[in-house]
């Protein structure tokens, strides 16, 4: 039975100025920006501080938002705060690996760089798309999205299954916008076009995921002090010789966050810190449980939220 859960948000939580108090009042978390910066071939600390619009660019964002958040779990560790469990929704899966020392925040950091660069340029800009499905049953999305596939031969399919209420689907753009009409007829409240570079976690992210098998086979997974839950399959992973697989397959796979929150939930969590940019997980897990405990991390103020915590 697992406590006190740590969860790490994806990419679309980044914005500029993201754990900068950290960055400028924890000496932890500033070099953990300076130990990012010596491994990439960009300046992290300007990308995430400083205005500009490479940081919303893919291949950006995702070094980014893991330095942030790792960054901030520094800080978190220093109040002696412990995770029994670790969890990131797609690109958060990283920080989460970081967290429970399965991969050095060096590896994770390149590593990242790289996903973003494989899955910006694997379907040319503008083919691709994503779109949220709001107030729609799991069972009509899915058996949609598998009869415009098959009527369009096309790929559309759920990529995101968020919270009760809020799936995410992906896939050729002209798949996406048909199966959005055809949910609105079947009673979804909106279906919302995503402003994305591409169609993540689908099945045209293939080439991207064998692209970062290749990069994976050079990295060293350690052994975890503690166990985390994958996005692919929504299942606890004691063993790391499943991780590099697992990490592969979670490009072109959807990311079960509701299923990975409720299986956590009945392993006995009751405590959840969101670590990182923004309050999505913890809008999500409102949505999941309303009976747990949600504590988000984004600021140096929100440690006081951390006292009384029993680790």
């Amino acid at each position: 039975m697992y406590k006190t859960a740590f969860l790490f948000p994806g990419q679309g939580a980044q914005y500029v100025g993201m754990a900068k108090d950290f960055y400028e009042q924890v000496e932890e978390s500033k070099e953990v920006f300076e130990r990012a910066n010596k491994v990439l071939d960009f300046d992290v600390i300007k990308m995430c501080f400083e205005e500009n619009e490479e940081l919303n660019q893919t291949e950006y964002t995702q070094a980014a938002m893991v330095t942030a958040c790792v960054s901030i779990l520094e800080a978190v560790k220093k109040k002696g705060i412990k995770a029994d469990i670790t969890a990131g929704l797609s690109l958060g899966e990283y920080a989460a690996l970081v967290a429970n020392d399965v991969l050095s925040f060096e590896d994770a950091v390149a590593l990242v760089r790289k996903r973003g660069i494989y899955m910006s340029n694997e379907v040319p800009n503008g083919e691709g798309s994503m779109a949220a499905i709001l107030g729609l049953d799991v069972e009509t999305i899915e058996r949609i999205c598998k009869e415009v596939e098959d009527e369009t031969n096309m790929c559309v399919q759920p990529a995101n299954y968020n919270c009760p209420g809020q799936i995410v689907i992906s896939g050729k753009k002209e798949a996406v916008l048909a199966a959005c009409d055809r949910l609105k007829e079947a009673g979804a409240k909106r279906a919302l076009e995503l402003k994305v570079s591409g169609p993540f976690h689908s099945a045209l992210l293939k080439g991207a995921g064998d692209k970062l098998s290749e990069e994976l086979k050079n990295v060293v997974v350690n052994p975890m002090t503690i166990p985390y839950v994958c996005n692919a399959k929504a299942e606890i992973v004691l063993d790391v010789s499943q991780t590099k697989e697992l990490l592969e397959k979670q490009v072109y796979s959807p990311v079960r966050w509701q299923q990975t929150m409720e299986l956590m939930i009945a392993n006995g969590v009751t405590t959840f810190v969101e670590i990182g940019p923004g309050k999505t997980l913890s809008g999500f897990l409102k949505k999941i449980d309303k009976t747990v405990t949600v504590i988000n991390i984004e600021k140096m103020e929100d440690l006081e939220k951390l006292e009384g915590i029993v680790c």
